[in-house]
């Protein structure tokens, strides 16, 4: 798991490094809002992180509302957009994955 959670530290750095696609601000693409998104899956990453890679159920069904967003929205972004975005779907999908393979311990 250590490989994972690196795998995760490395695109939340990356993200927290990039700068919000100017185009998207208050944009919708297929009926969703690429900030509240963008916001969401940070909110639910970052509480990831925190709480040592747990987070609770709500969470966790939230998160997996916006992985079918990312990828309802991924296909009709281009380059550094689509690039954004595709971190956020990287680190929901890791994220996800170890919800549903926990640590023994």
């Amino acid at each position: 798991m250590a490989d994972h959670d690196a795998a995760v530290a490395d695109l939340w750095d990356a993200h927290m490094r990039a700068a919000f696609p100017n185009r998207l601000r208050g944009a919708e693409v297929a009926a969703v809002e690429m900030v509240i998104l963008d916001a969401d899956v940070v909110g639910c990453v970052s509480a990831w992180l925190r709480n040592g890679g747990n987070i609770d159920g709500p969470h966790c069904g939230h998160l997996a509302s916006c992985e079918e967003q990312l990828i309802r929205v991924i296909p009709e972004l281009n380059g550094g957009e689509a690039a954004y975005y595709q971190r956020l779907l990287d680190m929901t999908a890791l994220v996800l994955e170890s919800l549903q393979n926990p640590r023994s311990g």
